[in-house]
């Protein structure tokens, strides 16, 4: 969106829902020419040239190196594709412009390093980051706890992405047999390391639980929501290209299929609203237990699962830490991998 905007975003309608599928390469089928979910392209900063330099780094149209832009970013063996960029893209992911002028500067993550680890060598070019760190989400104002997006899909990869309270219900994790990654700079190897292979040694799991090898695809559809698909069609517009406040999430459900929200508030609501029932998301941490508290007393207690009759549990975080197998393969995890990833305080999670 533009600075001058005053919508962070175009209202999204309710039929969208209807056709959130993706067109991807490799095994996925196209459905439509309107699918195009991906994630947002890698953010480029502004570029140095370094004239004189030769072109013969990149070869048959394979860039040698590369600094992905996601936020668990670093220096990129070969195998990067660029034969669906355009000219601008492939500067920004080969290092290289079409004239044969070496990118000094390439893609940098805003994501900053948790407290605990090494931190980035800042060094000029591909070394500046270290790979394999866990960072926190960038943002324009106070530092957040929000683990980066690699990191959390990292840890979905193995405990499951259905979180701690379905656990009482299930026998066994739920994990993605997929991600598809939209059109952008994009590195098969960094995403293979990012998700899979910097946890790919931790042992001692809980019977259920393990890494998985998740297929990691990339679609040829640009993100049209992308930073270089608004830049380029803003190209004449006045104000300043600043992040969208603005999230969809989609589910399976047929009576409310999209929860919008607009800088962490449900779009639409005003600020008479803030503080009410009615401001809250549909995925927040309160509806979701809101949610399962209906599911449980809709169950007779005597049908409940051992793990809720050891004893008396009242808050949310009773709730989740009585998912013993649970927090026993997240505990394996930290200690073995993620060692210094970022928890929120107790206070949060002690609500009814």
């Amino acid at each position: 969106m533009l600075e001058c905007e005053d919508q962070p975003c175009c209202p999204v309608r309710t039929d969208w829902a209807n056709n959130p599928s993706v067109e991807a390469s490799g095994n996925l089928k196209p459905e439509n020419k309107r699918k195009c979910e991906g994630p947002d392209s890698p953010v480029i900063k502004k570029m140095r040239l370094e004239p004189g330099i030769s072109a013969t780094e990149v070869t048959n149209g394979v860039a040698h190196h590369q600094s992905f832009g996601n936020q668990e970013s670093g220096p990129i063996p070969p195998n990067v594709s660029s034969s669906n960029l355009t000219s601008g893209e492939l500067a920004a992911v080969t290092g290289m412009t079409p004239g044969g002028a070496r990118v000094v500067d390439v893609h940098r993550t805003g994501a900053k390093c948790v407290p605990g680890e090494a931190g980035d060598s800042r060094m000029p070019g591909v070394a500046y980051h270290l790979v394999g760190l866990l960072r926190v989400k960038p943002g324009r104002g106070d530092r957040t706890c929000s683990m980066s997006c690699s990191d959390k899909l990292a840890r979905w990869n193995i405990l499951g992405c259905q979180g701690a309270l379905l656990m009482h219900f299930i026998e066994e994790p739920i994990y993605l047999s997929a991600i598809v990654i939209g059109k952008c700079p994009y590195s098969q190897e960094a995403m293979q390391r990012a998700l899979i292979r910097r946890c790919q040694n931790v042992s001692a799991l809980p019977k259920g639980f393990g890494v998985q090898e998740v297929k990691i695809q990339q679609s040829d559809l640009l993100f049209e929501q992308s930073r270089c698909a608004v830049q380029a069609k803003r190209a004449d517009s006045a104000g300043r290209l600043v992040p969208c406040g603005a999230a969809i999430s989609w589910s399976a459900v047929p009576e409310q299929p999209l929860d919008v929200t607009a800088n962490g508030f449900p779009q639409g609501a005003t600020k008479k609203e803030i503080r009410s029932l009615q401001a809250r998301s549909r995925i927040s941490k309160v509806e979701l237990f809101r949610s399962f508290q209906k599911l449980l007393s809709s169950i007779s207690e005597d049908k409940w699962p051992d793990s809720l009759r050891v004893r008396k549990l009242e808050t949310y975080q009773d709730y989740k830490e009585a998912a013993s197998t649970y927090q026993e393969a997240w505990s394996a995890l930290r200690k073995q991998a993620f060692g210094s990833w970022i928890r929120n305080p107790p206070d949060y999670h002690q609500f009814k």
